[in-house]
C-alpha cells in the first residue's frame, strides 16, 4: 500500500480545529467554494458512521463527493475513514486518510499542527497518486484559521 502525508499549522488550539472538523454545520462554511456540504448520513461521527462531503466548484472538476466510513476516532486528535463511494473511490481502493490535529508544543492555547495522511492502492497504472486531493485538504485545513463564526463569543 502506498501513503502520503502533509501538514499545515493552524494559527488556532487543536481542540477548536477539532471541533470545527467534526461539525458539519460549521465545516460546510468554512470554505464553500472547497467543500459544499458535509453531512453524517448514518451515525454520529462515531466509527461505523457514514459521512458525505459534496465538494464545491473549486475541486467539482476533480471530485464532486466522497462518501466515508469511520474507522477510528481518538477524540480531540484524529478520525481515520475509508473512502466508501464517490468519485476517489474510483481512483483509489482503499483509500484511507487520517485527519488529525496535535498541539504545538509550548504553545498549546494558540496553535496546532493539522495533518492529512492518505494510505491508497491505485486501481490503474495510468492513475497518478492523490496529489490532488492531498493539496486540496492541506489548502482547506489552512482556510480554519480565517473562519469565524458568526455565533463564537471573543
Amino acid at each position: 500500500m502506498s501513503s502520503m502525508k502533509g501538514e499545515v499549522e493552524l494559527d488556532i488550539p487543536a481542540e477548536k480545529a477539532w471541533e470545527m472538523y467534526r461539525d458539519n454545520e460549521i465545516i460546510s462554511k468554512i470554505y464553500p467554494e472547497m467543500l459544499a456540504r458535509a453531512e453524517y448520513i448514518e451515525g454520529d461521527g462515531s466509527p461505523g458512521s457514514l459521512r458525505l462531503f459534496r465538494m464545491g466548484p473549486a475541486v467539482s472538476s476533480y471530485v464532486k463527493e466522497s462518501m466515508q466510513k469511520i474507522e477510528k476516532v481518538d477524540v480531540g486528535r484524529s478520525v481515520t475513514y475509508r473512502v466508501v463511494g464517490g468519485d476517489l473511490r474510483d481512483m483509489y481502493d482503499p483509500y484511507r486518510i487520517t485527519f488529525s490535529f496535535a498541539p504545538v508544543e509550548g504553545k498549546e492555547e494558540e496553535k496546532c499542527i493539522a495533518e492529512w495522511k492518505a494510505e491508497y492502492e491505485l486501481l490503474n497504472s495510468s492513475m497518478p497518486p492523490p496529489d490532488k486531493a492531498r493539496d486540496a485538504a492541506l489548502g482547506f485545513l489552512k482556510s480554519f484559521d480565517k473562519f469565524k463564526p458568526s455565533h463564537e463569543v471573543v
